[in-house]
């Protein structure tokens, strides 16, 4: 199962920016439904770092929460596409300010 991109979630998605907010919960549920079947077992997390929360969405993310400094791993290329896009209104001249910390 793919999750980042998923097609049963954007249909979920559509229907909710149509307004059909039962069919996109009956959809989003269709989605969760599978979520949980194919990983009772299965490891989900695209993180490449070993990280004692390794998988456990609940724990990472509010973790990431709580010190609000950086937004968790199997986040970042979603949230760098939706930046990307923003920086093409500049050229992506934001790119000439932008000092990587050591650890990147």
């Amino acid at each position: 199962m793919i999750i980042d991109g998923n097609k049963i979630e954007k249909a979920a998605m559509q229907e909710f920016h149509k307004g059909n907010r039962q069919e996109g919960l009956r959809i989003q549920e269709e989605f969760a439904s599978k979520f949980r079947e194919e990983f009772k077992s299965k490891d989900h997390c695209p993180c490449q770092k070993a990280c004692r929360y390794h998988g456990n969405c609940k724990e990472c993310v509010a973790i990431h929460r709580a010190h609000e400094e950086h937004v968790p791993n199997c986040m970042r290329n979603m949230i760098n596409k939706r930046i990307g896009l923003l920086s093409e209104l500049t050229e992506h001249t934001i790119a000439n300010k932008i000092i990587p910390p050591k650890e990147v």
